[in-house]
């Protein structure tokens, strides 16, 4: 292993557990491209599983809508991966002080059923569908832990899991087939009142299209398959909201379901 890949792994490893706002790696590890990033993240989720994270058991998707990309200012998705400690069902609650700046996204979240591996042929809407065994309504737990975001620079993001900090998932829904998934309307709501609503429509045109990014992305990058049991946040289809110590935040995703998170 590269030395200074270890050394940028273990600078962000120390930051993001301790709540330091995480700063720009000396120029010597900064990741180049977004490449380079997805194999600094590998390292440091590997040493975030040794950490006490628990495994991988999931994926995120981030950028993934026109209304994530124009409030990130960043044109194309980005991916990270989902820690089993950080795995909530339902109804759950968190503290506030165990992040730098918690937020909560409205996603719609998939169950793979089998694996899907991109590297034979690129994945499409059509071709990963045969490997989603549910779909769920889900809240992704972020956290602006970036001294600056704007300025630290897509790839490291990408090393940092793109503001990953877990999720909350809602009950399985295994008849999915019935749905049309790109009119399903999501709603985020915190404290009572609906702070913005957004459609399936919105994460690439079809949810299903984000999914087949992801897989065409781990092919790209040497990553290798996403595997059958895994979950998929598939992106936001409203704005990132940010939470304080008392809020209740709520997600209903039509037809779905609902899940809510309270914040201690």
């Amino acid at each position: 292993m590269n030395i200074s890949i270890l050394q940028a792994a273990t600078q962000l490893l120390d930051q993001r557990l301790s709540l330091t706002p995480i700063s720009q790696l000396p120029e010597s590890m900064q990741p180049r491209n977004e490449s380079q990033g997805y194999q600094l993240q590998r390292v440091l989720n590997g040493l975030l599983t040794v950490a006490g994270m628990g495994e991988q058991v999931g994926h995120k998707i981030g950028c993934t809508t026109s209304v994530m990309q124009a409030f990130l200012d960043i044109p194309n998705p980005c991916a990270g991966r989902v820690f089993q400690k950080s795995v909530l069902r339902r109804a759950e609650r968190v503290p506030r002080s165990g992040f730098v700046k918690l937020g909560i996204e409205c996603e719609i979240a998939v169950e793979l059923s089998r694996d899907l591996d991109a590297g034979a042929a690129p994945a499409t809407r059509e071709s990963v569908a045969n490997a989603v065994g549910a779909v769920m309504a889900a809240i992704e737990i972020v956290d602006d832990r970036y001294a600056n975001y704007r300025t630290l620079g897509v790839p490291t993001l990408i090393a940092d899991d793109f503001f990953d900090s877990g999720c909350v998932l809602g009950d399985p829904v295994r008849d999915w087939r019935r749905l049309d998934l790109a009119r399903l309307t999501g709603t985020t709501s915190v404290n009572g009142v609906d702070v913005g609503r957004g459609t399936g429509a919105l994460v690439m045109g079809h949810p299903f299209e984000a999914l087949a990014w992801l897989a065409n992305s781990r092919a790209k990058h040497g990553l290798g398959a996403l595997h059958a049991g895994e979950f998929v946040l598939l992106g936001s289809v409203v704005e990132t909201k940010w939470l304080d110590a008392g809020d209740r935040a709520r997600v209903d995703i039509e037809s779905l379901g609902s899940v809510t998170l309270d914040v201690t």
